[in-house]
């Protein structure tokens, strides 16, 4: 089984951006461990972030062949992108939304997802565990 974590924009400053909402764990560390336990599954687990919402639907659209389930924390363009959410659709791959914070208690702005209604699920503010919750989700799903 192949499974593709897709991190969005800021996501490459966790460790650094207030600490005080998404912790003090760097994304490669999040990536490492999450690979491991992955594994541990038989699960083949692809890492990818950008800060590029074009080079976001770009992987997306080049793994219909070759992955059966995404997880995406697509950070800000939870709220802003349709193209997003079209390359998530037209992908027809089950995902899983993430996110570190429940961004349900946040600013308004951030209450709005253009994800959810097509995402199989939808993990938030769990911190860190939001990543190995959604693993288990897709994984079971899948299976």
């Amino acid at each position: 089984m192949n499974i593709l974590l897709i991190n969005g924009p800021n996501l490459n400053l966790l460790g650094m951006r207030e600490p005080e909402i998404y912790g003090n764990k760097t994304l490669n560390d999040i990536e490492k461990d999450l690979t491991k336990v992955a594994q541990e599954k038989n699960v083949n687990l692809e890492c990818f972030q950008s800060n590029h919402e074009g080079e976001i639907v770009d992987k997306i659209q080049d793994s219909v062949k070759s992955i059966q389930g995404i997880l995406i924390n697509a950070g800000a363009l939870t709220h802003t992108s349709i193209s997003l959410r079209d390359a998530l659709i037209g992908s027809k791959i089950p995902f899983v939304e993430l996110h570190i914070s429940n961004i349900f208690s946040r600013e308004e702005f951030r209450k709005e997802s253009f994800l959810t209604d097509k995402a199989i699920g939808i993990i938030s503010g769990f911190g860190f565990t939001s990543y190995f919750l959604a693993l288990e989700g897709i994984i079971e799903f899948l299976n």
